[in-house]
């Protein structure tokens, strides 16, 4: 046997030139599904991240709102390093007492005020994964008497059959298509739409409570209440999906907490965060809902194993312990409003560190904003073309969210005097 090469035997040490040498063999390798990255990360510490050339970034975009702890956070670090010591893996014919903890920690946090063992949850691996099951669950509740199925327009879900289904874009959509039957969309934040779409044949309603990829955009308050009042009188599940929104990222534990405290759907999607950086994603259901899918209806191999159940175990522990939901809320409103008094910044979205800046039209396309920040060493993106994202890590620093505001207030003024694009 062959020792392991320097290259593979341990972490990747930056040099001159190494970004350039990664990214040709990335294409040579590695299927075409986003296009050429931008850089190769090696390594990252809290909200800071180093390329392959040894340059340093402030990490504002944390992996699409996933390393909530930041990189390389020490209580996610020791709890997999103990956990895959001892356990790494098992199959779903057994169980462990990190799975086990984890469920009981999701059933409470997603339904404070349900009695106990009225809501159950459900391990995946991914957002896309937690709302396919969703869907099996809205099918399951539906059956042949209810076969149709409601989305919002600007929705993602995924992109796996079933999740694309759900998802609104076209772009997305057609190149796989037929996909599975029975979804509609119907306007963002109508009301009146979706009481007219509402019938007895319709079996769920699936909403982001803040439409991460349509550009950071907000359900209109009142509408998760008549979402939840209009799907009951209806018969019909009403599903969340806090993939993106959840796990403190608005400033509490959930987004719907947050907008509509009032309302308990029947299931709740989540992903991102919930692990930190170590892939994971739950549907956690309550009432009815959470009997639907029996023994050989639903399964995943990898779902719910020691190694994820124990980093998630180590988020909510550490933003419990830590009061991270109260600095997320109050780092976010902070930086809302200066960001919100820069020139050309038009209007700042979202709640907590989930943020949308939309831009003015004399700057240009948000992509080429987000690539001249790139260039002074600060990572976000541009899900819209008027809107940079913002999804940093809950530990992010003041003095690096200042610095980021300092700065792109100087890009925006400079693409104002050039006239941009």
């Amino acid at each position: 046997m062959t020792a392991p090469s320097a290259e593979t035997a341990g972490p990747t040490r930056a040099r001159a030139g190494a970004n350039r040498e990664w990214l040709q063999r990335y294409t040579g390798a590695v299927m075409n599904t986003f296009g050429t990255p931008a850089r190769v990360l090696v390594r990252g510490r809290g909200a800071h991240v180093w390329d392959a050339d040894g340059t340093e970034y402030i990490d504002l975009l944390a992996g699409i709102a996933v390393n909530c702890l930041g990189h390389a956070h020490p209580a996610v670090v020791a709890a997999v390093s103990e956990q895959v010591s001892t356990l790494g893996h098992i199959s779903n014919f057994f169980t462990s007492p990190a799975q086990v903890r984890l469920a009981e920690e999701l059933d409470g946090l997603v339904f404070p005020s349900a009695r106990p063992g009225t809501s159950k949850t459900f391990l995946a691996n991914s957002g896309t994964e937690a709302n396919e099951a969703a869907f099996k669950i809205a099918r399951r509740h539906g059956g042949a008497a209810r076969p149709r199925v409601l989305a919002l327009e600007s929705a993602f879900h995924g992109r796996t059959m079933g999740a694309l289904a759900l998802t609104h874009k076209a772009a997305y959509r057609e190149p796989f298509e037929p996909l599975p039957a029975g979804v509609e969309f119907v306007p963002a934040g109508d009301v009146e739409a979706l009481r007219a779409a509402l019938g007895p044949d319709v079996a769920a309603l699936i909403v982001e409570p803040i439409q991460g990829e349509a550009g950071v955009r907000e359900l209109p308050a009142g509408y998760l209440e008549a979402a939840r009042e209009l799907t009951s009188a209806a018969g019909a599940l009403l599903i969340i999906d806090e993939v993106q929104t959840g796990m403190g990222r608005t400033g509490a534990w959930m987004a719907h907490h947050l907008l509509a405290p009032g309302v308990t759907p029947d299931v709740v999607t989540l992903a991102k965060g919930l692990g930190g950086g170590v892939p994971i994603g739950a549907i956690i259901a309550t009432g009815q809902a959470a009997e639907l899918l029996g023994p050989g209806q639903h399964g995943t191999t990898f779902g719910g194993n020691p190694l994820a159940a124990a980093a998630a175990l180590a988020v909510i522990g550490t933003i419990r312990d830590q009061g991270l939901l109260e600095r997320v809320s109050a780092l976010g409103e902070r930086w809302a409003a200066r960001l919100g008094a820069l020139d050309a910044v038009v209007e700042v979205r979202g709640r907590g560190l989930l943020r949308g800046l939309g831009l003015a039209d004399d700057v240009g396309p948000a992509a080429q904003v987000a690539d001249e920040l790139s260039r002074r060493g600060f990572i976000v993106n541009a899900p819209r073309p008027d809107t940079l994202r913002l999804a940093p890590p809950f530990v992010l620093s003041d003095a690096d969210a200042d610095a980021f505001t300092e700065a792109l207030s100087e890009v925006l003024a400079g693409r104002l005097r050039r006239g941009a694009p």
